[in-house]
């Protein structure tokens, strides 16, 4: 009789340990699935748009972004490359995170403003903003995420 009570248990131990690594190996899918579906979501692309005209005519005004990382700055490899005496080699970064744009000052002598007032941590931005790097303004536009961006204007 022992031996029958003996053998129950293993059997009901080894049933327990079976289903709780099932519902582990379950759980574990199912994050996989969620975390690669929330990297390939797609995120709004992101438009600045120059406060001023240049005096060039052919220069361009509007600068769309769809990478979810942006470096502002003087440096010949930023992505947004502003030729101004006021611009620091590398002066901020745009990122795209928790569904939102956020813009950041790497430590510019010049600083970075959002709506007129300087920023000294990360801020979200959001359309209609006016973003100045220096003394280069933008205005800013945001597109609805896996939309084209838009005009401003429009």
């Amino acid at each position: 009789m022992e031996i029958i009570f003996l053998v129950m248990r293993v059997l009901l131990a080894a049933s327990l340990y079976a289903f709780l690594g099932w519902a582990l190996w379950l759980l574990w899918q199912r994050l996989r699935l969620q975390a690669r579906s929330l990297a390939e979501a797609p995120f709004p692309s992101l438009t600045l748009r120059l406060a001023e005209a240049p005096s060039d005519p052919s220069a361009e005004t509007n600068f769309v972004f769809t990478r979810p990382e942006i470096i502002v700055g003087r440096q010949s490899g930023s992505d947004l490359h502003l030729e101004d005496g006021t611009i620091s080699a590398r002066h901020a970064r745009l990122t795209y995170h928790q569904g939102q744009w956020w813009i950041e000052d790497l430590r510019s002598k010049n600083g970075v403003y959002l709506n007129q007032e300087r920023i000294s941590s990360q801020m979200v931005l959001a359309s209609g903003d006016e973003l100045r790097f220096g003394g280069v303004a933008f205005q800013v536009h945001v597109a609805s995420a896996g939309a084209p961006a838009a005009e401003f204007g429009l």
